[in-house]
């Protein structure tokens, strides 16, 4: 019996998805990640949809002084 695919849910980001996979979106397109862990976009911020580019994290800018 073949291992059963793994996703790590986080908890703020994107979902983790071991091995390649195949995604549909709701239009009917499909999208291929051949890499060893794919970042799933779960908040659609990401610019390469439905592939995390990490958007998601807050921009912080730091200022004079800070270590």
């Amino acid at each position: 019996m073949a291992d059963p695919t793994s996703v790590v849910l986080t908890d703020d980001g994107p979902a983790l998805v071991r091995g390649p996979v195949e995604l549909s979106l709701p239009d009917g397109r499909r999208v291929r990640s051949d890499r060893a862990v794919t970042a799933v976009c779960l908040c659609r911020r990401s610019k390469r949809y439905p592939i995390c580019d990490t958007s998601h994290r807050r921009k912080v800018r730091r200022t004079e002084g800070d270590e």
